[in-house]
């Protein structure tokens, strides 16, 4: 049963607008020739959902959800069984060659640089693909370089970089041409902690500079806080969740911590409204309280700890996103059945 969702409407500067999109594989069931069997598979189910320019959607959910068959189709690589997408204003099939030069889209287990030539020569190729006229692309190409801290293996071949130095290739491929939406399908995968801290820093630095729309589909939580303002979730090829991630949080009931260090010993926190008292050290100078946003606030937990003892110093844990993720998959569980 596909669950009820609202999404925004659709408006003249929407750039993607996915309309009841719906992509069937049929599988065969493994066997003997003769007792092989067919059955359909709803990669994705009657999916509606639209973005507006400049906006940035993390795309998320389980592998297997559909997202990598939805974006194919936002792309135009696969065509839809039934439903409609239109990306940038085009039919992502019928105008795919316009679309490739108004969209940049980086796949984090494939490749679109040429594995025996260096980086630089690769953008070279890539402009000519692109038609970028006369050198006006090479300003464009030394940017990214720079931000993107390419200069140490520009010129060594694709090849014989790193997982990471390739992925950050990647990316400057495919804004070389300054593309209006960008598509990143799991682009931190196998980064290390430093190589996604300087990735997330230039994605938000060309947001706000060029104005650049950015879908993201990522496992990795940190990349959806620190990119996106809004949250598609699927499962199963349905939408079950459109909204920012403090509704999420409400939605499932995830809560937040409050970490207290208070100024003297205080007897443990265990009956303050609206509250579970998670941890108290010995002496209670440390105390840890958890509460769901909604039933109360960080201001009322606060002001009723402030009357049991001097509290010296605070801070808020915020709900694990994984664990906001996997609730809202287990409430949504039943209508699945």
């Amino acid at each position: 049963m596909a669950i009820a969702v609202a999404h925004a409407d659709s408006a003249t500067d929407a750039i993607i607008d996915v309309r009841s999109l719906s992509r069937r594989f049929t599988v065969r069931s493994p066997g003997g020739r003769l007792r092989r069997t067919k059955k359909t598979v709803d990669a994705v189910d009657a999916l509606t959902f639209s973005m507006q320019r400049g906006a940035a959607i993390g795309y998320i959910g389980a592998n297997g959800a559909g997202k990598s068959t939805t974006i194919k189709m936002i792309t135009g690589i696969l065509v839809p069984s039934s439903g409609s997408v239109v990306t940038c204003g085009l039919d992502p099939v019928r105008q795919r060659k316009r679309l490739a030069r108004r969209i940049g889209v980086v796949f984090g287990q494939r490749t679109q640089l040429w594995w025996d030539l260096p980086l630089r020569e690769s953008y070279r190729t890539l402009a000519a693909i692109h038609r970028l006229p006369g050198d006006s692309w090479v300003a464009r190409r030394d940017e990214l370089i720079d931000r993107l801290d390419l200069a140490s293996f520009v010129d060594t071949p694709v090849r014989q970089l790193s997982l990471g130095q390739r992925i950050r290739g990647e990316i400057a491929a495919a804004l070389l041409h300054s593309p209006e939406l960008l598509i990143l399908d799991e682009p931190t995968i196998g980064l290390d902690v430093l190589s996604k801290e300087r990735l997330r820093v230039f994605l938000a630095e060309q947001r706000a500079l060029h104005g650049t729309s950015l879908l993201l589909t990522t496992h990795d939580m940190d990349d959806v806080q620190r990119l996106t303002e809004r949250l598609v979730v699927v499962d199963h090829g349905q939408m079950i969740y459109d909204g920012d991630l403090p509704g999420l949080v409400h939605r499932v009931g995830a809560e937040r911590v409050m970490v207290l260090d208070f100024a003297a010993p205080t007897p443990p926190l265990e009956d303050v409204p609206g509250t579970r008292l998670v941890h108290s050290e010995p002496d209670g100078m440390r105390q840890r309280l958890s509460f769901v946003p909604g039933h109360t606030t960080a201001g009322a937990v606060l002001a009723s700890v402030s009357a049991r003892g001097e509290v010296r110093d605070l801070s808020i844990e915020e709900p694990d996103i994984e664990d906001v993720v996997r609730r809202l998959y287990l409430s949504t569980e039943p209508y699945r059945q």
